[in-house]
């Protein structure tokens, strides 16, 4: 089983207008609202491999149980901790001629609702892959990525972690099977942005040097890099195709590379082109990818 951690999920309100002026009522051409967060979104693009999981982490109030909804609505196993207070965030996009986000905090979470996720934890078994994926909300510790890690290091299971600065490397102590960051998070974390892909590939291995086995590093337009727990380094660009929506873009690449790693065997190359399709796909839709779609940008990929 693949277990996805969301701390800090949101229903996601994307509206669609040709412009919006501040400070005077706008007319919305159209909106759409869905299940939002890192974790969530990995899970939903796993159902397009036919990868099931089980989403883990905080919800609250009335949009806490429209989040669940949605998400068992994919087809997703949810198990997360309901807190007793207020309500999971709303986040809001404006799509114009360009992308404007408005992003909540969301709830505070207490000791106690973290206790109560560790506890979930305990149906983690040898064999599953656990993925630590975005941001926290407020009252969560700068390393609780590392102290789940931690707490199922008695598992012989495979962990992923995608996020940034403290949160990620509290966790390198713990030997991650796969990280993966963008160019801002190598910016955020060594002081400079690397630009050619030798920088890269020596920014991914002190990464490795630092306790990281397998680095994915997304390049935007560039595509991606992979370097792997044995010294081979992959390089994938992207899919030709018009650039629709970033969002979960990053995300969907990752799920294609965890739908490959849940393998003992895992062929590294073709998780890279797995994953650069999936992450295409959704770059190139309003929503995430979907199944047809990724086929399709993986054959175009291979050939």
């Amino acid at each position: 089983m693949v277990y996805t951690i969301t701390l800090n999920p949101s229903l996601d309100y994307v509206m669609y207008t040709d412009a919006v002026e501040i400070g005077s009522v706008n007319a919305i051409e159209r909106a759409a609202i869905s299940a939002g967060g890192n974790g969530i979104n990995i899970s939903v693009m796993l159902g397009e491999f036919g990868v099931p999981s089980t989403a883990l982490g905080f919800v609250a109030g009335f949009t806490g149980d429209e989040i669940e909804r949605r998400v068992r609505e994919c087809g997703i196993n949810t198990d997360f901790v309901h807190l007793p207070h207020g309500s999971s965030r709303i986040n809001v996009r404006l799509k114009t001629s360009a992308e404007t986000e408005l992003n909540a905090p969301g709830e505070e979470v207490k000791s106690e609702d973290i206790m109560e996720l560790f506890v979930k934890l305990h149906n983690v078994a040898d064999g599953d892959v656990l993925v630590l994926s975005g941001s926290v909300p407020p009252g969560c510790p700068s390393d609780i990525y590392a102290q789940i890690l931690e707490y199922v290091s008695a598992h012989e299971i495979k962990t992923v972690v995608d996020t940034h600065g403290e949160l990620l490397t509290e966790t390198l102590k713990y030997a991650p099977n796969l990280i993966k960051m963008n160019l801002d998070g190598l910016a955020e974390l060594f002081g400079d942005t690397p630009t050619t892909d030798s920088e890269v590939a020596a920014y991914a291995e002190q990464l490795q040097n630092m306790g990281a086995k397998n680095v994915l590093v997304s390049m935007g337009k560039d595509g991606a890099l992979l370097m792997t727990e044995g010294g081979r380094s992959y390089r994938q660009g992207v899919c030709p195709g018009m650039l629709v929506n970033p969002v979960g873009a990053g995300d969907s690449m990752l799920a294609g590379v965890v739908a490959s790693l849940i393998d003992n065997d895992v062929d590294f190359e073709y998780a890279l082109i797995q994953g650069t399709a999936a992450g295409c796909a959704t770059a190139f839709s309003e929503g995430l990818g979907k199944r047809d779609k990724i086929i399709e940008l993986m054959k175009a990929l291979m050939i």
